[in-house]
């Protein structure tokens, strides 16, 4: 099963259910401009509003596209009326189209099941490293020197989320958001078996301990 993400910088009525299409698992996640991204699993598709609480729209398009994380996402522009030159200042500043709010959930299904998603999955496909360790993203695997890590889908997810993010510290409770897993909710002490079982898995690879505990704070990836 392939996978679209959803983020939501804009105001959504209808709920945010996750559905599927086809062959995909489209996933929506409600997303403020001023907080970190979440785990990225497919093609990332954003819904920008054009006046934000941190920023003006046209400001996070420059800086989705000024990341590697998101430069290759679809971003669609909420505009607040249909006014050509907005229109116009939004693709300019790179997103791929607009669309006039307010932005129902019916209006979102409709314009992302209009698209072509078959050309957008490979967007999400990718390996990702630092140093000898990497996480080949398609192929769901771990590995260091080349050497395949054995990990559960929590470890490794948690492995790839602090690879993109290395030297930041987060703390529990911001890695149960970036897994996705705060409906049902997990309780904090959750993460620490999982970090556990990650060091452990890094450690018998020869990988050593790059997860640092940060006391009374939470946990970073050192690269050094």
């Amino acid at each position: 099963m392939k996978r679209i993400d959803i983020f939501l910088a804009c105001e959504l009525s209808g709920g945010l259910a996750a559905f599927r299409h086809d062959d995909f698992d489209v996933v929506l996640h409600r997303w403020h401009d001023s907080a970190d991204l979440p785990l990225i699993e497919g093609a990332l598709w954003v819904f920008i509003d054009w006046v934000l609480p941190e920023m003006s729209g046209l400001e996070l398009c420059r800086r989705l596209r000024a990341d590697g994380l998101t430069q290759n996402a679809h971003v669609t522009m909420v505009l607040e009326e249909d006014n050509q030159e907005d229109r116009k200042r939004a693709l300019r500043m790179g997103a791929d189209d607009y669309i006039v709010g307010p932005l129902t959930r019916g209006a979102l299904l409709d314009r992302v099941l209009g698209a072509n998603i078959g050309e957008q999955e490979s967007i999400g496909l990718r390996v990702l490293a630092q140093g000898e360790l990497s996480v080949d993203v398609a192929a769901f695997q771990a590995r260091w020197q080349g050497k395949p890590i054995a990990l559960m889908p929590n470890e490794l997810r948690l492995l790839r989320y602090f690879i993109e993010h290395p030297g930041r510290v987060f703390t529990r409770t911001q890695l149960i958001a970036a897994l996705g897993k705060q409906e049902p909710a997990v309780d904090e002490r959750t993460v620490d078996v999982w970090i556990g079982r990650l060091r452990r898995a890094l450690k018998g690879v020869g990988a050593g301990n790059p997860l640092r505990t940060v006391r009374s704070l939470g946990y970073v990836f050192d690269t050094a």
